[in-house]
């Protein structure tokens, strides 16, 4: 019994010093990050209770629903000038390229108008489900703002705190609405034709009370 134990210890060890030494040489190859951090706005929805919708549907019509939710997601969210992430599951995430300054309000109204721009598809996405025979579906969008750092190991790809808020806060809009987090909040809380309202501070591990609001239209768009 000694003899094996120290047999596997040594095993163990032998196979510690092998993974050590393969991230390092692979860390020393290639660079995972651009070493760059950049402000961006980020956007983020996702389908509301899809575990349930899926297992009313053969499993042969499952990347049916994933693929037509995501591609429709895809097709509005590039009309607006974002840039696809990836999906996650049944998430989609995705950035605007062009909110890299504070400055450009025409930049944040695009993200304020493509989000709403989603919740406006519901229709017409679910009239597509149901001429595919695939369930009814609702949704949750989320945006926010702040720094994030980009990936070049296999294409682009976001990280950062600004992400995971992003996709933290989805889960307090109410179906088929739309939240912003408080950061995204005090850059477009003075566009006009918007309605903010509060729906408290949230403690989400990130930021300690981190304030999110809904959005709607209150009228005549203008700035």
């Amino acid at each position: 019994m000694i003899t094996v134990m120290v047999h596997r210890g040594k095993s163990l060890a032998l196979r510690r010093d092998e993974l050590a030494r393969l991230v390092r040489e692979n860390i020393r190859r290639s660079t995972v990050f651009t070493g760059m951090s950049k402000n961006y706005c980020i956007g983020f929805v996702d389908i509301v209770n899809s575990t349930a919708n899926t297992a009313r549907i053969p499993s042969t019509k499952m990347g049916e629903y994933y693929g037509t939710f995501l591609g429709s997601m895809s097709t509005i969210v590039q009309e607006f000038g974002a840039k696809v992430i990836k999906n996650i599951g049944d998430s989609l995430l995705y950035y605007f390229p062009r909110t890299d300054y504070d400055s450009d309000r025409d930049s944040f109204l695009d993200v304020l108008e493509c989000s709403l721009a989603i919740l406006d598809s519901h229709g017409t996405i679910n009239d597509i489900m149901s001429e595919k025979l695939l369930p009814r579906t609702d949704f949750r969008v989320s945006a926010d703002y702040g720094v994030v750092a980009k990936s070049t190991s296999a294409g682009e790809d976001l990280f950062g705190p600004t992400v995971n808020l992003c996709s933290k806060i989805n889960g307090a809009a109410s179906t088929n609405g739309f939240v912003i987090g408080g950061d995204l909040y005090q850059i477009v809380k003075a566009i006009k034709g918007y309605e903010f309202s509060t729906l408290g501070s949230y403690g989400l591990g990130l930021k300690f009370s981190y304030p999110v609001y809904t959005v709607t239209r209150s009228g005549k768009l203008s700035l």
